[in-house]
């Protein structure tokens, strides 16, 4: 005579119409008063047992898994959905290209509690052959916070991603700056483009891009008050950046810095030419007190700067014994140059990790580590000393 199941272990029967054994469990009610039932099917008799059993042990883990083909594309879809709530457009935008790019086609068909640290190696070590180590680095984030996530929703029990580490990927894309010679040959040939005042600050001030983009009027001094105790020089406020919060990357991102001569003249060029601007655009200008703006006074495009420094670089790759390959070079090495110059002019390393506004020196080292030389003095007097006060482009 066959035993009784015990109680809560669940039913098991023969689905006549779907030609499947059925495993049912019971797992008490929701909030609702609602009972919770699970069911697992299979084939055999014993594949319905097995699957029972499965559900049986992750209830009694405190796992709700529901349901069972929980996949990894699953979690990452449901991560970039609801986890990543007030972040930046762009920044959901540059993880969801990496999901769907390196996470989800090697990985996202596979269930998730049978996700094993082995298969996280594997394709950590397949991508290696074509990413750098930072964007492995990326990548394995991704996924981590996706399971993560996933696991604090009782989803799987464990992240085994985490037990993982990076491999070393191919060599990323090498950070360059400009010599001197290079810089003031990109200064002069700059006179004539739109953004030369832009290009100026940047280099002279070592300003992120993000920074100088939505950087204000009202945040420039150019007269200074040398009656003040001390003398307050003309300067600039670092004070916001293109972040969606509008702050400086770091605490110490926002600083003051006085303002190099070669600058102050720059940014009184773009004053007046932007007067000139307001004019000739009428009533599609739009006041936005913005220093470095476009033709109808909004915030320029990250995309528009680099093209336009591209092609101030191809004029001064003109210049006999100047080589420079524009298409190679991104607006952010204005800042690897400002910290090279620099140093090779003997700043010492923390001076210019103030003047960039890096956390510690560790930071500068670190980033900017084939730039720096041993050093000694400071900043806008520097620069003055480095590339003097030509006369003033034309206008």
């Amino acid at each position: 005579m066959a035993t009784r199941r015990s109680r809560g272990d669940g039913g098991l029967h023969w689905d006549a119409k779907r030609e499947r054994w059925i495993a049912t469990a019971s797992l008490g009610f929701d909030p609702s008063g609602k009972r919770i039932v699970k069911r697992a099917s299979g084939k055999t008799k014993t594949a319905a047992k097995a699957k029972l059993k499965e559900v049986l042990r992750d209830y009694e883990d405190g796992l709700a898994i529901a349901p069972t083909g929980y996949t990894v594309k699953d979690a990452v879809t449901d991560w970039l959905r609801y986890g990543l709530a007030g972040r930046d457009a762009s920044t959901v935008k540059t993880l969801t290209i990496l999901c769907n790019t390196h996470v989800i086609p090697a990985l996202g068909f596979r269930k998730l509690r049978d996700l094993s640290a082995d298969d996280v190696d594997r394709w950590l070590a397949e991508k290696a052959k074509v990413l750098s180590t930072r964007s492995l680095e990326g990548i394995r984030s991704c996924l981590n916070r996706a399971v993560k996530r996933a696991m604090a929703r009782d989803k799987v029990k464990r992240n085994v991603v985490e037990l993982c580490s990076v491999p070393k990927g191919r060599p990323g894309r090498e950070s360059k700056s400009l010599t001197l010679r290079q810089a003031e040959a990109v200064l002069v040939a700059a006179e004539d483009s739109p953004l030369y005042a832009y290009f100026v600050v940047s280099l002279l001030t070592g300003g992120r891009t993000e920074e100088m983009r939505p950087l204000r009027w009202d945040h420039v001094d150019l007269e200074g008050d040398p009656t003040a105790d001390p003398a307050v020089p003309p300067h600039v406020a670092v004070w916001r950046s293109v972040r969606a919060t509008g702050d400086t990357k770091t605490r110490k991102s926002r600083r003051t810095l006085a303002l190099p001569g070669r600058a102050i003249d720059a940014l009184r060029i773009q004053w007046e030419r932007q007067g000139w601007q307001r004019v000739a655009a009428g009533d599609e200008w739009q006041e936005t007190g913005l220093v470095f703006t476009s033709a109808v006074g909004t915030e320029l495009d990250a995309a528009n700067v680099r093209r336009e420094f591209r092609k101030v670089l191809a004029q001064a790759a003109k210049v006999p014994g100047i080589e420079i390959k524009p298409h190679e070079w991104t607006t952010r090495e204005t800042r690897t140059s400002f910290v090279s110059i620099l140093s090779d002019r003997g700043i010492p390393l923390e001076e210019i990790s103030r003047l960039v506004g890096h956390s510690s020196t560790a930071v500068t080292e670190e980033v900017y580590r084939k730039q720096i030389r041993p050093v000694i003095q400071t900043g806008a007097v520097a620069m003055d000393g480095i590339f003097g006060k030509p006369p003033p482009p034309k206008r």
